[in-house]
């Protein structure tokens, strides 16, 4: 797989598909190694996707040095350099679209059309949660939370109404394929 040194950090990119050009940024747990990649998809049939792993993830390097959202939209942009690219249409997944929206404010010239999904606007009016506070949670409190997270409507009320609906551990709870649980 290609990478490029953007900013100090090497950054592991992949290029695919055809069409119009797309950058896809994703979200934290975003990693090329994952199949299918987003290439792979309905949009490497349409477009010709860009996709990365971000600093920190997949097989990007991590800095050693503090870095802030700023950095995250310089990365995109000097992926944009590194193949070539002069704008593109631009999607972001979750984390990802917090940094597509910093790209199109920092570099408005390079992002043709901006598409967010799962996301906010990030600082105090729109943060993402916290999720280093579902660590020191129990598993059962932690499921509850986490899908309290997904849909505000599975509230206690409702999961106190929907017992056949709500797990009653979290062992019952469907894994990924190839999950294992966390020691």
């Amino acid at each position: 797989m290609p990478t490029c040194v953007a900013n100090g950090v090497t950054l592991n990119y992949e290029l695919a598909g055809t069409g119009e050009r797309l950058l896809s940024i994703s979200g934290t747990g975003g990693d090329l190694r994952q199949n299918p990649g987003v290439a792979e998809g309905p949009l490497g049939q349409a477009f010709e996707v860009l996709s990365y792993d971000q600093r920190g993830l997949g097989q990007s390097s991590t800095p050693t040095w503090p870095y802030a959202m700023a950095d995250f939209a310089a990365d995109s942009a000097a992926l944009f350099d590194a193949v070539g690219w002069d704008d593109c249409l631009v999607i972001g997944v979750s984390f990802g679209g917090m940094v597509a929206q910093e790209l199109a404010i920092r570099h408005p010239e390079r992002v043709r059309r901006l598409v967010l999904a799962c996301t906010s606007a990030g600082g105090a009016g729109g943060a993402s949660f916290p999720l280093h506070e579902l660590v020191s949670l129990t598993p059962e409190e932690r499921v509850t939370r986490q899908i309290g997270l997904l849909d505000t409507r599975w509230d206690e009320a409702w999961r106190r109404d929907h017992p056949r609906w709500w797990p009653s551990s979290p062992s019952a709870c469907p894994r990924r394929r190839g999950s294992r649980p966390r020691a």
